[in-house]
């Protein structure tokens, strides 16, 4: 019988699973459930919205007892401060009927209004790596009962250029601990990661990052420039009813806030940006009111590709090609979720078409060509990385530093003729101080100076 009753939870687990109207686990939660409750290491490898959040908090909480101890003996690793909260807020749904303290710490907030909360004592401890390294280091937090770790969204962390805190806060761990990881993708550096801590990991791989979903409708534009794929994207959402929520993904932060710029005159209303230069409170303003509707159109960066619960997303749209494959994967899995309909739009330019080609070597599909429409307006502006260099200038350049420096056709003035021998007030001091003419006694020294 594929529901929870089958993985043996515990009463206070199961009431809490019935409030929230889960009643059947994912692949991966099954899964995961008995390999982590065994005590072995793990690696997850599972695409986002496939429920892997509760695929670890289940089984650590069934077996988490109840304790006066200060330090956590769960640590939970994550890379952005919006899924520091949301795993804080699962945690507390799952712990309604448990004693066990839940505390979330994460970067953008005051260190010593977290210190007083990490003092005082928790089980669980979920944080991101830069602010649990940092509580370390002030003393404030202790790691020395941390019995269990899990670090996810792990590719992510990486790249955002984590690896320094998490292999020092791995350093500073008890010796004898369970590691749980879960990631999107598997690259070099995580496979690094997992060589140097892990101790004969269990693997789990569902719906690798690579499969295609088989209910996201995807389609693609060639457009010249970013400023005309500005143009076809204010075209194209003009309809609410067509595009009722929108996703639309930026690589950079300043091309996330030229497209908000472009766009907020006539999108206004329905318009917001979230990207890692945005305030706390700005990010979670952004995505409530994206969330509840208030908001239909939400310009992002890859910071949130993974790991944000974004619900109902009707359209994807990918301002440019990823220069990873996985993560165009990534962007529209947030689409198409829950075994809804979902759209993905690929906006590309010439130099981006090599990178389209990769995400459909990896799909194993080809991304469906829409003409570019007639009546939308192509601009003849471009963004300072995609004007052409001047290769005759260059080249003029480089042929001025290559030629040989001829002699001067004039003659030197006296003073430019005269020898620099460091001013008169050295050459005063080194007269006068003269070195020793041999080595040994100064008296002797000075006889043969005179």
């Amino acid at each position: 019988m594929n529901n929870f009753e089958h993985l043996d939870l515990s009463n206070s687990l199961q009431h809490a699973l019935e409030d929230l109207g889960f009643h059947t686990p994912t692949p991966i939660q099954e899964q995961a459930y008995n390999a982590i409750r065994s005590g072995k290491d793990l690696v997850g490898i599972s695409q986002t919205g496939t429920g892997k959040t509760f695929a670890y908090l289940l089984p650590l909480l069934r077996d988490l007892k109840f304790s006066k101890e200060i330090p956590p003996r769960v640590l939970i690793i994550v890379p952005t401060r919006e899924l520091v909260g949301q795993v804080v807020e699962q945690l507390e749904s799952l712990t309604t009927y448990m004693n066990i303290r839940v505390l979330g710490v994460h970067g953008g907030k005051n260190i010593n209004t977290q210190k007083p909360a990490v003092v005082a004592g928790m089980d669980v401890l979920v944080g991101t790596p830069g602010r649990l390294y940092d509580l370390v280091l002030h003393k404030s937090l202790s790691l020395k009962s941390v019995k269990k770790v899990v670090i996810d969204e792990v590719d992510v962390l990486l790249d955002l250029g984590f690896r320094f805190q998490l292999t020092n806060i791995f350093d500073m761990l008890p010796t004898r601990r369970q590691h749980i990881m879960f990631s999107a993708t598997m690259t070099e550096e995580v496979d690094e990661l997992i060589d140097d801590y892990f101790s004969q990991p269990e693997k789990i791989t569902i719906a690798l990052s690579g499969t295609p979903l088989e209910n996201i409708t995807q389609v693609a534009y060639k457009a010249p420039n970013f400023y005309t794929k500005v143009e076809l994207v204010k075209h194209l959402l003009v309809s609410a009813k067509a595009f009722p929520k929108v996703l639309v993904f930026v690589s950079s932060k300043r091309n996330a806030d030229r497209l908000y710029e472009e766009m907020e005159e006539t999108y206004e209303k329905d318009l917001c940006i979230i990207h890692s230069n945005k305030s706390q409170n700005y990010r979670q303003r952004s995505l409530e009111a994206f969330n509840e509707g208030k908001k239909r159109i939400l310009i992002a960066t890859d910071v949130i590709a993974r790991g944000l619960d974004l619900t109902d997303v009707s359209h994807v749209v990918n301002m440019d090609v990823p220069i990873y494959p996985e993560n165009y994967m990534h962007r529209i899995g947030r689409t198409g979720r829950a075994e809804k309909e979902g759209s993905s739009i690929l906006l590309y330019t010439e130099k981006e078409t090599e990178q389209k080609v990769a995400i459909e070597k990896l799909m194993k599909i080809a991304i469906a060509e829409e003409p570019f429409p007639e009546e939308v307006e192509r601009s003849n502006e471009l963004l300072p990385e995609e004007r052409p260099k001047d290769k005759q200038k260059e080249l003029s350049h480089k042929l001025r530093s290559n030629e040989p420096k001829g002699e001067a056709t004039h003659e030197k003035k006296d003073k430019n003729k005269k020898t620099n021998l460091g001013g008169s007030y050295r050459r005063k001091l080194a007269k006068k101080y003269k070195k020793p003419l041999t080595r040994g006694d100064k008296n002797q020294n000075r006889k043969k100076r005179k």
